[in-house]
Formats: C-alpha cells, structure tokens, sequence
C-alpha cells in the first residue's frame, strides 16, 4: 500500500513540473508584454537604440578611418562588424538593469511578490521585454551602414545571423547589469558600474584596429576577450572569412554568461524581497 502510495506522490510531482516551467514562461512571457507596453508608451526610452548606433558609427569611419586605413570607405568594412556587436552590447548593458533598479525603487516589484507567480518573472520578463531594443538597435546600425556605404558582401541570412549572436552574447551579459540593478540601490551608481564593467569589454578588442598593432599585454587580453570573438564571426559572417570557431566560442561564453549571473541575479532579488 505504501509503495502504491509513493509512487503516486511521485507521479503527481512528475506533472506538476511541467506545468510550473508552462506557467513561468506564460508569467515571463506577459510581463515581456508589459515592458514593451512601456516602451510603446513612451518612445523616448529607445532613444539610445536610435541614436547610439548612428554616433558610434559615425564617429568611427570618420575619425579613425583615414588615420586607420587611408580610407573612410575600406574602414567602413573594418569596423561595422565591430560596432554591430559593441552596440548591441551597450544597449542592452546600460538600461536593462537600470529599469530594473527603478522598478524595485518604485515598488512595483513589491507588488509582482504578492502574485501567484516565480520570483524570477519579474527578472525575465524585464529582460525579455528589452529585446525590442536589441532589434531597433541592429536595424538602425543597418540602415546607417548602408546609407554611409557598407553592403553585406555574403548574404541576407548571415547578416541576421550576425545580429543574432551579438544579440545572444548581449543578452547574456545583460544579466550581469540585472545583478548589479538588484544589489546597488542607486541609479547613478547602477549605471557607472555597468559603464566600468563593459568598458573594457567592449573597447579591448580588434574591433578598430588590428590585434597586431597592440602591445602584447593588450593582445594577451584580446585573445580571450568573448567580444574579441563575436567581433570575428561577426566579421565572417557579413564581409567573408572564418565563423565557425568565433561563433562556437561566442556562444560558449554566452551561455557561460547566462548560467552563472542569471542564478545569481535571481538569488539576490529574492534576498532583496
């Protein structure tokens, strides 16, 4: 009797599971919606999607790119892979765990506790609503690119592959900013740690100029910078050259990312509460 009796536990808790991890994606999925109803409402929070990629790309070509290469137009080649990934790193570093922090200040996440729903939720639907951001950040970055010159030398298909995995390796350190949002009370602060700790991320790369042109201390570290590798597969997949090896690390380090600060982000929200 006793075993008919545990293994009807055990079955009954063999369903429940998958009706949990079904009402955690619906909750996040819904609350996604709420982000994006905030942003419809109020346009001006894209406007560092809009108008960041225009000036990083800008201020680049125009005053690197005759020092760098001798032309604004081979340059262009050079660096828009590299402000592709850096963008779209940036936009998502810089405001994902800033909204977050605001929200917790606000207490609305107060009121999400008192919901019949997980406490990352509130965590993931935020940053799965910010994923407009990542999209209006690419097309923009497109747009402009081409405007200026730069034409997609391989095809359609691995251009959104491109914008994909730049997506994928900012989406995964954006967790670090939601971490950061969660533990430091301040805006200001939030946004001055997030700013230092992409800094050297993003801008210790070959994404301006070659890796050959560094001192080695600075090549040492462009070697096994992640971004160093999205900038190369980003490379390959829009002007021709190797993808395989920076795509597959790239989404190593993405996935490395997302395992290790998505957790922790979440265990400190829940200490928070």
């Amino acid at each position: 009797m006793s075993d008919i009796v545990l293994e009807s536990g055990s079955a009954v808790r063999d369903e429940a599971r998958p009706r949990r991890r079904h009402r955690l994606v619906r909750h996040s999925l819904l609350l996604a919606g709420r982000s994006l109803t905030k942003t419809r409402r109020n346009p001006g929070l894209l406007l560092d999607a809009l108008f960041m990629p225009i000036i990083f790309l800008l201020l680049f070509v125009y005053l690197f790119g005759g020092a760098v290469s001798g032309s604004t137009q081979e340059y262009l080649r050079y660096i828009f892979p590299g402000v592709l990934v850096m963008t779209l790193l940036l936009v998502g570093m810089l405001s994902t765990g800033l909204s977050i922090n605001t929200d917790v200040k606000k207490g609305v996440f107060d009121r999400f506790r008192s919901l019949p729903i997980g406490r990352s939720v509130p965590l993931v639907g935020n940053v799965l609503g910010d994923l407009i951001r990542y999209v209006v950040a690419a097309a923009v970055l497109f747009a402009t690119g081409y405007l200026l010159g730069f034409r997609v030398e391989t095809d359609p298909l691995s251009a959104v592959a491109a914008a994909a995995l730049a997506t994928a390796l900012g989406f995964s350190l954006g967790w670090i900013n939601v971490l950061i949002g969660v533990l430091i009370k301040e805006e200001v602060i939030v946004q001055t740690v997030a700013f230092l700790g992409i800094f050297p991320l993003a801008f210790g790369t070959n994404m301006a100029v070659p890796a050959d042109t560094m001192p080695g201390w600075l090549q040492a570290w462009v070697d096994v910078n992640p971004v160093s590798h999205a900038v190369d597969a980003s490379r390959g997949l829009l002007t021709g050259g190797p993808v395989a090896d920076p795509a597959t690390m790239t989404l190593l380090w993405s996935a490395g990312f997302l395992v290790v600060f998505c957790p922790l982000a979440v265990y400190a929200y829940r200490r928070r509460s």
